[in-house]
Parts: structure tokens; sequence; C-alpha cells
């Protein structure tokens, strides 16, 4: 398939998507949600959000300029592994292995099967010359190279068994927040998104506050209270009464709002349902901490006056096409396999 008609195709998948009418978003919600109660109606309109972000015609051609793509190419077969933690999660992979040229041999998480597998129903639906690039399978053996994401421990078990082939291999990452006190409530607000959003289970919610004093907790916490739609999840309101109960059994300091736990600590990642914090005073030394812990970190929500190359408030979820998990160039990969 010519490479302009790929970028076509995809182009028309993020138009059919934004359009999506009512009816057929309400079926998608109600077979995701029965297949993974963490995928509620906004978490699932948020992914759609996101790929069609991703997808739009602008968006799509100003990432693809960069690149030198051939006039032909002699497909390789790239084993996808796709994580489970939100919807949609691997569909980057897909796109980058199919504008490549390459055939993608896709192993789908069993917490994202329904999602991911209509997105892929509906790309075949409206450019058939996919289906024969497009292999769904449990087992992903003698590829000619593979993408897979999941936590540290499965890293390591796939690094075993495909570190000899071509390969990206993501672990675990999280994101953080700079504040500096001066932020209006409006972006703090648009914070509680980039923390709240999926239920903080993917590498690009926020899951550390950096703050200048904890008088900015009382504040955060005050906004925050607009979120409590996350306790009407079952498994997020057990996580956080479980976590609960454990500070007050040995006695932890934290805040609380009724629906989030607010504790500062060390750590990067919090559990579903606490949100760490940790006070800093010199906003150069900071930035240079941080920069020592990067490979652990996807991105950092902050003014861009603040961090270089700071996402903006809210937009942590909504990323473009050119802003790679982990910070590993797919495209490039797949480009160099050819």
């Amino acid at each position: 398939m010519p490479f302009k008609d790929r970028i076509e195709a995809f182009s028309r998948l993020g138009e059919f998507i934004s359009q999506l009418d009512q009816v057929d978003q309400e079926n998608l919600v109600r077979r995701v949600q029965n297949q993974n109660s963490w995928f509620t109606e906004i978490s699932i309109q948020s992914a759609l959000k996101g790929i069609s972000i991703i997808l739009d015609r602008k968006n799509l051609d100003e990432w693809l300029s960069a690149y030198a793509f051939p006039d032909w190419v002699i497909p390789k077969t790239v084993g996808i592994l796709m994580a489970g933690n939100i919807p949609g999660v691997g569909f980057h992979d897909l796109l980058c292995v199919l504008i490549t040229g390459h055939i993608a041999s896709i192993k789908l998480s069993s917490a994202d099967s329904v999602f991911s597998k209509w997105i892929i129903d509906q790309l075949i639906r409206l450019e058939p010359r996919f289906q024969n690039h497009i292999q769904i399978e449990e087992m992903l053996k003698g590829k000619d190279a593979y993408i897979a994401t999941g936590s540290d421990n499965s890293a390591r078990y796939f690094n075993y068994y495909f570190g000899k082939y071509p390969s990206i291999i993501r672990s675990n990452r999280t994101s953080v927040a700079v504040l500096t006190g001066q932020e209006s409530d409006e972006e703090l607000e648009k914070l509680g998104w980039d923390i709240f959003l999926y239920f903080g289970l993917g590498c690009r919610n926020v899951s550390k506050i950096f703050i200048k004093n904890e008088e900015q907790l009382q504040r955060l916490l005050g906004i925050l209270e607009r979120f409590d739609w996350v306790a009407s999840n079952h498994k997020y309101l057990n996580n956080y009464e479980y976590n609960k109960s454990i500070y007050l059994v040995n006695n932890e300091p934290h805040l609380d709002n009724g629906f989030l736990l607010l504790k500062q600590s060390k750590d990067l990642v919090s559990p579903i349902g606490v949100l760490f914090y940790e006070l800093y005073e010199n906003e150069e030394k900071l930035l240079k901490d941080l920069k020592e812990i990067e490979a652990k970190i996807q991105c950092i929500v902050a003014s861009s006056d603040q961090v270089h190359g700071a996402v903006p408030f809210g937009s942590a979820q909504y990323p473009g096409p050119g802003e790679y998990a982990d910070k590993m160039d797919t495209l490039k990969f797949l480009l160099e396999l050819s």
C-alpha cells in the first residue's frame, strides 16, 4: 500500500472517531466496561479523544515530515505486546508499525482486547488493505522485531525472550508536576485531570507533586474535590480505603479529602488513591534532581516558563504522535528495520 494511502487511512480513522455518534459510543462503552470495570465512560471518551488528536491530519503530517520514508519497503513482521492499563494504550505502536509499511502481529491484553479490537476493526473497515498487515495472535514467536510494554518485572522477562531480536522494551514510568504556588484555580483543576484520569493507572498520570510549602496542599485538596466521581468506582475506592487504613494503623502523617490521600514521600510512584508530595526550596536544584531520575519519568507537568519541555496542565494524557513512550523513537526504530 502506498505511503500516502496509509496516511489517508489513519486520517479517516481519526475523523470517524471524532464524529462517533452517541449511540455507537454508548454501545462501545457498554462492551468495554463489561470486560474491565476500570474503563469507565470518562476513560473511554478520553481515550477516543487522545487517538483522534494523534490522527489529526495536521498532527500526522507534521510528525511524519521529520522522517525519510523509502519509496518501497520489504515488510518485516513486528510483534507488539500491548499493555492493558488504559484503553487503547498500544494504539500508537500499531500506528507506527503500519505507517512504516510493516506487518503488525499483535498480542492484545486481556484487560483491553475489546476496545483495541474495535479500533482495529474500524481501521480495516475504512481501509481493507490493512487486513493483510494486521495479525492478532496469542503467541508471538519468530517475529523479525518486537515492541513490548509492561512493568519492570515483565521488562526483564521480555528482555530475556526478545533481547536477541531488534526490540523496544518499555518498563515502569510515571509523571510528576512542579508547582510554584502561583498557579490559578483553573490550572490546578486541569492538574486534577492529569492526576485522576484513568484513575492514575497510566504512565502519564501525575503520581507526585513538588511544592514550595505545605500551605499549597489545602488549596489543592479543595480544588480536587471536584473529582469526587472517582470514588464511585469500587476498585478505586477499595484502593483508597486500603491505603488510608495502612496510614492510620501506622500513624503515618497524611492529608485526606475523602477520596484522595496526600502523603509526603521521596518515592515517585504512589499507590492508587494516593498522591505523593515533596517540598523544594531551590528550583535549579529540583530540576537537576529530576534530570538525574529522568529515566523513570514519562513527563513533567508544569508551566513552560518554569520547566523547559514541560507538559501544560491538563494535557498530560493527550500526547502528540511524536511524543514517544519512554522517549524511544519508535518510528526511527521501525524505519531502520527496512
